[in-house]
């Protein structure tokens, strides 16, 4: 499957962006969820959409945002410098970049939603 191909696969889902050298989503974060925790997949109210996650970490001096980056290495079974959070230190609806093939981070990323 040529890189292309792989282009239209994450655009058809508009749930995953390729970029450069991986992928790119959106987030929403849910600190002192009681649990660490994939949810699933959702819509907002302007139809776009994001990943659920809640970690138990306070959202306090960054502990939640590296709680978040921790699970979804785990996750996703990469390491921790794979994963950028691009944007929305301080809100809950965050976009998380991922380094790495993106066909298998387009598939894992999907598998995560069905959580």
């Amino acid at each position: 499957m040529g890189r292309g191909a792989h282009r239209l696969l994450l655009n058809v889902t508009e749930r995953i962006r390729a970029i450069a050298r991986g992928v790119q989503f959106r987030i929403r974060l849910t600190p002192k969820g009681g649990r660490d925790a994939i949810e699933g997949w959702a819509t907002d109210a302007n139809g776009k959409s994001h990943l659920k996650a809640r970690v138990r970490a306070a959202p306090e001096d960054g502990k939640a945002n590296a709680a978040l980056l921790a699970l979804l290495a785990k996750e996703l079974d990469i390491a921790k410098s794979a994963l950028v959070l691009v944007n929305g230190q301080t809100s809950r609806l965050k976009t998380v970049s991922v380094t790495g093939d993106t066909a298998r981070l387009a598939v894992q990323l999907e598998k995560l939603g069905e959580a």
